[in-house]
């Protein structure tokens, strides 16, 4: 058996000690991993101000070698070339890198103002001149003056109503006559959520322009967020999956749910109590029918619109209807938008979405064309507006044709140049997507944008690995993770569950392990009062057939009586829980305005639970047996070597001496914060305990 093997070198001291050695800490089959990717990877597993424990460094060293020693199996079997999973791999790095290329400064703000905004909704009506974004300038301005004389029309006294319905060329302005409604931020694009934030009640907005065209709107009506709402609901559902109840189903539904709010209305029961007895929403009976906080769409419109209504704390809603069944809704708590710490993860997300999202992205280009010295040839971009727009998009001009008189320089980015061959490539597919008579000098310029802008966050895009070593570390992880649930699935997880031979087997070896304690088999009889209890004990007691004793007892109220029916261990059931273990019938147990009886019928001692009872269990455990074996196979099979000098460093606390933290931070003032920041988190770690000095001030390395 191959064993670690301990690398020692020569006790030098200082920081030419530094210069010298060997930064890799663990050689797994010979290929290195640094002290400076191993703390990184450490420092994000550990909690935030923890400080070096060389006993926890002790253990995740062995879970980190074992990581690496499958990550090199599945190296080694080639997984890391297949096609899926560079595809994979690939989605994954797109998703990791949209961060890195938008401007985060500008997201924050964009979210703040969101934030802001959604304290309030508006209610705006709006007329449209339509005119799409690659209209020639002629049309453009067509479509401008239109809105504008209608703006003045209004402006002069004119209804907005009537002017909408005659002019608007929103479809559906028939209908609605240009009323929205209420809507809140980002719900409509950017530019058009600020003209109706920034416009006074009953005001008609400057003229707005969007992908769509020309917009004026009028504001009608401004309110607060409606907020959130925290309820319970006792809910009575239909026999029947929605739309396939018939009226009869439902009315059989209702008579249940109205005697339940008769009781709490009329004769003072417990919300929470019948809850608890009669809801058929089982995930919260148990909690008093309790639901998560909820804001506006996001229930059931009528159960929504039910519990809006609801005045105070306490207030019960009448039995309401929804596709699934009726529900006795109770308003237990209300709050408006949360606070902006709560709110701002789900606003970034939606931000992200949102055609203000165009914003980080220009503002980062321009911000990089300045750092990579991004410079035009403009007269290289000119030879291309002397050619008809006709004639790119009809193809009747080719690049393929005109070569040799595209060999100029268009473009330079970071010393590298670009030709007009290059352009004129995306130019002409451009082209063939735009509509016949576009002017040619709007898809020039157009065309030129979006290929320079690409190109400038394709190239940062290449080089994101090498400028930020968290990305670096990050996309490492992902590749790792990957190669490792394909491999993990492989030999363990799948093998595991289609391996039925050998689950047998170790199930027959080790089914000592998964014992049922003492069970019984027992049937709860929730009774409505004590009256009900005392009949039930008499009928149960004389021999009766408990269904036949239900079905009478029920004849008035199929609330007289219910039945549970199980099999019970100790914790399962607190009625259970109450009675001696013996065969029959219990004494009565209070449960508040009920009374509950437990009919135990059979005892089950102590036995191994069979597999298919516990398979889920006996599974995991087959599948750890499994990693232990393969974990022992990959250590014969791969030397791995640990740097004894570098580690006895790190665990002691030394990492001065391998000028860990003080020459690459010398220059810090030197860089942007962003790359300082980037720097300090790599050669410091994460902690809001840990701090560094840029141009005179102190910073945390956890700050965001």
């Amino acid at each position: 058996m191959k064993k670690i093997v301990l690398l020692f070198a020569l006790v030098i001291s200082g920081f030419s000690f530094a210069q010298d050695i060997d930064r890799n800490l663990i050689y797994v089959d010979n290929q290195g991993i640094s002290i400076d990717d191993f703390l990184s990877i450490y420092n994000k597993n550990r909690e935030v101000g923890e400080v070096l424990d060389p006993k926890t460094l002790d253990e995740y060293l062995d879970l980190f070698i074992n990581f690496k020693l499958k990550v090199r199996e599945a190296e080694s079997l080639g997984m890391d070339t297949v096609p899926a999973f560079i595809k994979e791999l690939g989605g994954y790095r797109s998703q990791l890198a949209t961060p890195y290329l938008v401007d985060n400064e500008v997201t924050e703000r964009l979210v703040k103002e969101a934030y802001e905004r959604m304290k309030e909704e508006i209610k705006a009506s709006h007329i449209l001149i339509s005119v799409t974004s690659d209209a020639s300038p002629a049309d453009t301005l067509l479509a401008f003056q239109k809105i504008q004389k209608i703006r003045n029309e209004i402006l002069s006294g004119a209804s907005f109503d009537k002017v909408a319905r005659a002019k608007s060329q929103d479809p559906s302005v028939k209908e609605n006559g240009g009323d929205l409604g209420y809507f809140s931020a980002l719900y409509m694009v950017y530019s058009f959520e600020n003209a109706a934030y920034n416009t006074n009640l009953g005001e008609i907005s400057k003229i707005i322009r969007t992908r769509f065209g020309y917009h004026i709107l009028k504001v009608t009506g401004k309110r607060n967020s409606r907020g959130e709402l925290k309820t319970a609901h006792i809910m009575i559902k239909f026999p029947k999956a929605s739309g396939q109840n018939s009226q009869k189903d439902i009315s059989v539904s209702k008579v249940k749910a109205n005697e339940i709010y008769q009781k709490i209305i009329n004769e003072g029961a417990d919300f929470s109590e019948m809850a608890k007895q009669y809801s058929d929403d089982k995930n919260n009976a148990s909690k008093g029918g309790e639901l998560p906080w909820f804001g506006s769409n996001r229930m059931v419109a009528s159960y929504e619109n039910a519990a809006f209504s609801l005045q105070n704390k306490g207030d019960i809603s009448e039995p309401v209807q929804t596709p699934y069944g009726w529900h006795i809704i109770k308003l237990i708590d209300s709050n408006g938008l949360g606070t902006f710490d709560e709110e701002k993860e789900n606003i970034r997300a939606k931000v992200e979405k949102d055609s203000r999202s165009q914003m980080k992205r220009t503002i980062l280009v321009n911000r990089l064309k300045k750092e990579y010295n991004f410079s035009i040839n403009s007269q290289a971009l000119k030879y291309f507006k002397s050619i008809p727009s006709a004639d790119y998009i009809s193809g009747s001009w080719t690049f393929e044709e005109n070569k040799k008189s595209l060999m100029g320089t268009i473009m330079t980015l970071n010393s590298e140049s670009y030709s007009q061959l290059d352009f004129a490539i995306f130019l002409t597919n451009t082209a063939k997507k735009s509509k016949i008579g576009t002017q040619v000098s709007v898809l020039v310029d157009k065309a030129f944008n979006s290929w320079s802008e690409n190109i400038v966050i394709e190239y940062e895009n290449s080089i994101l690995e090498s400028k930020y070593n968290e990305f670096r570390l990050l996309m490492q992880e992902y590749r790792d993770g990957i190669l490792l649930y394909e491999l993990t699935d492989e030999k363990i997880w799948s093998k595991a569950i289609k391996d039925t031979i050998g689950l047998n087997q170790f199930y027959e070896s080790n089914k000592q392990n998964f014992m049922w304690e003492n069970r019984v088999q027992a049937k709860i009889i929730n009774c409505l009062n004590s009256s009900i209890a005392l009949k039930v004990k008499s009928k149960i007691s004389k021999g009766q057939n408990i269904e036949v004793i239900q079905m009478k007892i029920n004849k008035k109220s199929p609330l007289n009586m219910t039945i549970e029916d199980g099999v019970f261990s100790k914790g399962d059931n607190i009625f259970v829980d109450q009675v001696t273990w013996e065969m029959g019938l219990s004494d009565p147990i209070i449960d508040n305005e009920h009374i509950k009886l437990v009919l135990i019928q059979s005892i089950y001692p102590p036995s191994p639970k069979l597999l298919k009872e516990a398979k889920g269990l006996i599974t995991s455990n087959y599948q750890d047996f499994l990693e232990e074996i393969w974990l022992e196979d990959l250590r014969n099979k791969y030397e791995v070597n640990i740097n004894n000098e570098l580690w006895n460093i790190l665990i002691s606390g030394r990492l001065d001496e391998l000028n860990y933290r003080k020459d690459p931070l010398e220059s810090l003032d030197s860089m942007s914060f962003r790359n300082a920041f980037n720097l300090a988190k790599r050669f410091l770690g994460v902690s809001k305990n840990t701090t560094f000095e840029w141009r005179g001030a102190i910073y945390s390395t956890e700050q965001k």
